[in-house]
């Protein structure tokens, strides 16, 4: 359902109940006052003649006094004699006295016939309808009684029973009769200028009211699938602090999450696509010497002839290296996906350290590379990934391994100090990294075309992930060459008190 029809449907449903209100709020003003008119106009003919004349005749009270009525109760009632206007029957010939009465706004009422009743309510007029407990409770508790019914003709008739100002006598009460033919406005509806003017105010009020609404609404559609066809880059326009201004609000909190979820789901697929094509670059390398490898060694095995030890020390370099290189790329794709994929845990330094130390004995005995420790005598808590703290101190030794010299030396030292930090340090006696090449690998996200090579200057991929471990938990990075001629990496951060 359009917008415009909905909003007319309800114009339609908040006037007609206003329309039926008005109404019934000018039947009861109307009725009021006529009560009122009625009342007053009784009184007054009753006191300026009329008692001594029902008194007097109260079985045919048929007299009327022309002169003692007011001029606005004059028009078309009978002359002074007490008889009707000339040419029309006299007294006795037509029913109970009537009256001539203006009602509210100007509108005639139809003749009031009047029927005298003593103190018994008995009237000794035989035309006089009978007097009901109604009208005679309403007149004892308030001096009026009023009653309204409608007959099968649809007539309205009203009956007044008034109690005069005197006691005793026939005339003590005098009943009032009005009747409303079926097509007057007191059966029907009000006359057109009562309801219809209102009802034209407030339509018009609606549809100036609406107009504008439905304008910013259509605007605000407008401004919406334009956003949605820039991929959400183009802003809506709110102006105002109305519903419809809320609404715009919302859309562009709604927005602006959409910009955050696309731009995580792109960065989520570049990674993808970015460990797609770290893993078939750099895989394939050590893998394809591997295959060399083996086969080789599958040929001296198919002749008989010994294996060399060489071969064999570079076919485990390569394999260790291959498994290197994919945990690296797994946790390269874990940070790149942000602080979510980050589980911070409790962990234990003194233990992470005996586990990279152990898994690289491996790879450090044939090339007759010591590996040594030095950690505090208890434990030494801190909070963080532990997954990812693991391959940063690995891939620091690592380093130090595959590049250090024969005959040499990778140690890893642990202190604590009183400031309840940590200082982690990698030391190795290898050919070390000029401080052209350290400062750059500190820069954030710097990878050069070197990164992926094997060669001793190739520090990319490894120590990026490091230094992205390290800012991820707010540990410090610090690279210097070591007392030994070689490199030294030191990791600080702060500690944690030992889990309960």
């Amino acid at each position: 359902m359009k917008l415009r029809l909905r909003l007319a449907l309800t114009a339609v449903a908040v006037t007609v109940p206003a329309v039926f209100a008005l109404v019934q709020v000018e039947h009861s003003v109307r009725r009021r006052t006529t009560d009122e008119v009625i009342i007053a106009s009784t009184l007054s003919q009753m006191q300026s003649g009329g008692r001594e004349r029902c008194e007097a005749a109260p079985e045919t009270w048929m007299v009327r006094s022309r002169a003692q009525r007011p001029p606005w109760e004059r028009e078309g009632l009978p002359d002074d004699s007490g008889g009707p206007p000339s040419g029309g029957p006299r007294p006795g010939d037509e029913g109970p006295p009537r009256m001539g009465v203006r009602g509210p706004l100007g509108r005639r009422l139809p003749p009031v016939n009047l029927y005298p009743f003593d103190g018994q309510f008995v009237s000794r007029n035989p035309q006089a309808p009978a007097v009901d407990d109604e009208l005679r409770q309403g007149v004892q508790d308030d001096g009026v009684g009023v009653r309204r019914y409608s007959k099968e003709d649809g007539a309205l008739v009203q009956d007044l029973l008034l109690r005069m100002p005197w006691d005793g006598g026939p005339c003590e009460y005098v009943l009032a009769r009005r009747v409303e033919p079926p097509g007057s406005p007191e059966v029907g509806l009000p006359p057109l200028y009562v309801w219809g003017v209102p009802t034209l105010i407030l339509l018009s009020a609606m549809v100036v009211a609406l107009g504008p609404v439905v304008q910013r609404l259509r605007r605000l559609t407008e401004e919406v699938r334009a956003s949605s066809g820039s991929r959400y880059e183009q802003p809506v326009t709110v102006n105002g602090s109305d519903e419809i201004a809320e609404l715009a609000r919302a859309f562009q909190q709604a927005r602006a999450e959409i910009q955050a979820q696309m731009a995580h789901q792109e960065a989520r697929e570049q990674t993808l696509r970015d460990f797609l094509a770290n893993t078939t670059h750099d895989v394939m390398t050590p893998l394809t010497v591997l295959q060399g490898h083996l086969a080789a060694m599958q040929q001296r095995m198919r002749a008989g002839e010994p294996l060399e030890s060489g071969l064999m020390l570079s076919a485990m370099s390569e394999a260790h290296y291959m498994a290197s290189l994919v945990h690296n790329l797994g946790a390269a794709a874990r940070l790149e996906a942000g602080a979510p994929q980050v589980q911070h845990a409790p962990v234990d330094l003194n233990a992470l350290v005996s586990r990279v130390l152990s898994r690289h004995q491996p790879i450090a005995r044939p090339r007759r590379i010591a590996l040594e420790s030095g950690v505090p005598a208890t434990p030494t808590w801190v909070m963080g990934d532990e997954t990812l703290l693991e391959q940063a101190v690995s891939n620091v030794v690592l380093n130090g391994i595959r590049y250090g010299r024969e005959d040499g030396h990778v140690a890893v030292v642990l202190e604590t100090t009183r400031q309840q930090s940590f200082i982690l340090r990698v030391i190795d006696d290898g050919p070390g990294i000029s401080e052209e090449e350290r400062s750059r690998i500190l820069e954030r996200r710097f990878r050069g075309n070197a990164a992926r090579t094997r060669e001793p200057q190739g520090q990319g991929l490894g120590l990026h992930i490091v230094h992205n471990v390290v800012e991820l938990h707010g540990w410090k990075m610090a690279l210097a060459p070591s007392e030994y001629g070689g490199l030294e990496v030191a990791f600080t951060g702060p500690l944690m008190s030992p889990p309960g």
